[in-house]
């Protein structure tokens, strides 16, 4: 696997400071952006595992049913609900298929809490901007076409935010990304970095 690796020379010239000042606002958006979309990630783990009347917990008329029979750790499904009555399009039967699949729920919950972890404290970006790409990936897949544009959504851009994010190193700025990149694990296996 080949590693991205910038050279940076000493800048000179008329615009040095300029170049200096566009890298450290470069870095530090990038950072805003992951921890952002971690909490977005850590977000929807919590809603769905305990209910707390936003996306999960809240019944076709709007009545509020927190910590109910909606959240996970009270037996609810996770997945069940948009992978049932959401899906469309193309993979509607496949999708309708898993909905509510004990393994289904656990590897959409484990996804969305590594993700959101990783990209928060900016760890293992790498990995969890590919897990988190790929989630994005598949919702936008569970209903196709998307229905305000034939081709892209919310779910696409936010999964090539997530590879630009990996690309950028953001976990270096403002997480423990640089940190980690000096251990001989990261080293060994690029991809934890």
């Amino acid at each position: 696997m080949t590693t991205l690796r910038t050279h940076r020379s000493t800048p000179s010239g008329p615009h040095a400071s300029g170049t200096h000042l566009s890298d450290a606002l470069t870095s530090r958006t990038a950072a805003v952006l992951r921890i952002a979309f971690g909490l977005t990630f850590l977000w929807a783990f919590a809603d769905k595992l305990l209910a707390l009347g936003f996306a999960t917990g809240r019944d076709e008329t709007g009545a509020v049913d927190r910590f109910g029979d909606a959240a996970w750790i009270n037996g609810g499904s996770p997945t069940q609900g948009f992978l049932e009555f959401g899906a469309d399009g193309p993979f509607k039967g496949l999708y309708n298929s898993i909905a509510g699949a004990a393994w289904a729920d656990v590897l959409f919950m484990l996804g969305l809490l590594g993700v959101g972890v990783a990209l928060t404290l900016g760890a293992g970006v790498r990995l969890a901007a590919g897990a988190g790409a790929l989630l994005y990936l598949l919702m936008w897949t569970v209903v196709l076409p998307p229905q305000n544009n034939p081709v892209l959504d919310v779910h696409v851009l936010g999964g090539l935010t997530l590879v630009l994010l990996a690309l950028l190193n953001a976990g270096h700025t403002w997480g423990l990304g640089a940190r980690l990149a000096r251990t001989d694990l990261v080293h060994r296996y690029p991809v934890l970095g």
